[in-house]
């Protein structure tokens, strides 16, 4: 397989170049990064034709690496009337992932090696990179570790029970000497329980205007404080998941000026929206943790943007409209993400000058990748195929959606950052509809199929 990209704008977070260039594909791995590359000079004598490669003109576009979350709930095995791995997969596609990492919490739980590999073999057939943690704790119940040593050597990419804290220290302790031993990063869900009377609504405006106690902040400062003083000193590799609040922002920049180990993880939707959007789509702003105040939703952007931060990730949570269609206080908790995160990125993070491109790109590709360990998230000769090539300024709404589940209060917005094609190990595995691919070869299938279209 071999696939030239001309034209583009090529940024790359890890080495920190951009400019621009063409990209050059072969066999999985990038081949080259130049200006102006001639097909007939690159392939000789490295077994390929010129004729028999594919060929994307991205002018007055963006060449980035594909994008990584590291915070995925693709709902397999147990719910996939939500969401299944395949769907899953397509959304992130779509969305110009090209690695997920899943989380653990599915039915049954990921606690075993036959669970995780039954995850890990549905995703090799996906077209993307699937990886998954495996729990910290059996049947995600908080008292004893699962066989971490066996899920590790199964494939594993960290650890996590997220969706439920773990309450009890010693276990969260021998967890982090354990991970550490490993080399395996945890993530922690911080929400005690004993400060939440309804969860998923901030205890503030949004819990009043239900006439509920809601979700207070207090759950996530006491969590968030408590785990990074049981991290101190272990080594073990720790992200705090889904920040919320302004004091657990500043709790994190605290830590990491003493221990490096130390991660944060921000959504799309808390740098974006506030508790006033619980009040106005309901159920569908409802997600743990909740959504706060404009203090916490700029702590986190600065969080971000001062490196506190080192990750975005979507969280990516599907429910059923029959679900999410249940009053405020039985509606689970959680919205879809995939397909939003990158737009929402460029006009909260970009458009508003918080970030430059490269630095939003960062976070989410490289530095994601980097925590869990996987060679992934950069753009640079001999590393992996995997790109996304999108118009950041280019417009569009958001009607549908490729994951089986529409929770998203981003419904019928439009937004900027037009995904064109999504590139993993060297293969087209999304293009915008209708899109034209200048491709030499007749046999290359998503051109095959982008010509049907237009016929």
């Amino acid at each position: 397989m071999v696939l030239l990209i001309k034209n583009g704008y090529v940024i790359d977070p890890k080495s920190g170049y951009e400019g621009a260039a063409d990209v050059l594909m072969k066999d999985g791995k990038v081949w080259k990064i130049g200006e102006k590359i001639r097909l007939e000079e690159e392939l000789a004598g490295a077994g390929a034709k010129a004729e028999e490669a594919s060929v994307i003109d991205a002018d007055g576009k963006i060449v980035a690496p594909g994008l990584v979350d590291v915070h995925v709930h693709f709902r397999d095995p147990g719910f996939t009337y939500k969401e299944d791995i395949v769907s899953g997969a397509r959304a992130a596609a779509r969305g110009g992932f090209t690695t997920v990492v899943l989380m653990a919490n599915t039915k049954p739980p990921v606690d075993n090696v036959e669970t995780l590999r039954y995850v890990l073999e549905r995703g090799a057939g996906t077209g993307i990179h699937v990886e998954s943690c495996g729990n910290i704790t059996s049947g995600m119940k908080g008292r004893e570790l699962t066989d971490m040593d066996r899920l590790s050597e199964a494939g594993a990419a960290g650890f996590t029970d997220d969706g439920v804290p773990i309450l009890d220290e010693e276990v969260v302790k021998r967890a982090c000497d354990m991970a550490a031993r490993l080399g395996k990063p945890l993530s922690f869900h911080e929400e005690n329980p004993a400060f939440i009377q309804n969860n998923g609504i901030n205890a503030g405006a949004a819990a009043q205007h239900y006439g509920i106690g809601g979700s207070d902040r207090q759950a996530e400062i006491w969590m968030v404080e408590r785990d990074l003083a049981l991290a101190d000193g272990t080594g073990a590799e720790v992200s705090i998941q889904h920040i919320s609040t302004k004091e657990a922002v500043e709790l994190v920049r605290k830590a990491k000026k003493t221990n490096p180990h130390i991660h944060a993880e921000a959504t799309p939707h808390h740098f974006t929206l506030t508790e006033e959007a619980a009040v106005k789509y309901g159920s569908l702003a409802k997600m743990n943790p909740p959504l706060r105040e404009e203090a916490d939703r700029l702590a986190i952007i600065e969080g971000l943007r001062d490196g506190t931060i080192d990750m975005i990730a979507t969280d990516h949570a599907p429910h059923s409209a029959e679900e999410k269609g249940r009053g405020i206080t039985e509606a689970p908790s959680g919205i879809i993400g995939l397909e939003t995160a990158l737009s929402l990125g460029i006009r909260e993070l970009v458009e508003k000058g918080y970030l430059t491109m490269m630095e939003l790109i960062g976070l989410m590709s490289w530095k994601p990748a980097r925590f869990y360990g996987l060679d992934v998230g950069y753009l640079s000769e001999g590393g992996p195929a995997d790109c996304i090539i999108f118009d950041s300024r280019e417009k569009w709404k958001v009607e549908t959606f490729f994951s089986k589940s529409k929770n998203s209060p981003f419904l019928g917005e439009v937004l900027p950052g037009t995904i064109y094609y999504t590139v993993c190990n060297g293969r087209i595995v999304y293009q915008k509809e209708n899109q034209v691919c200048a491709c030499a070869a007749s046999t290359n299938l998503a051109c095959a199929k982008s010509r049907a279209e237009r016929e």
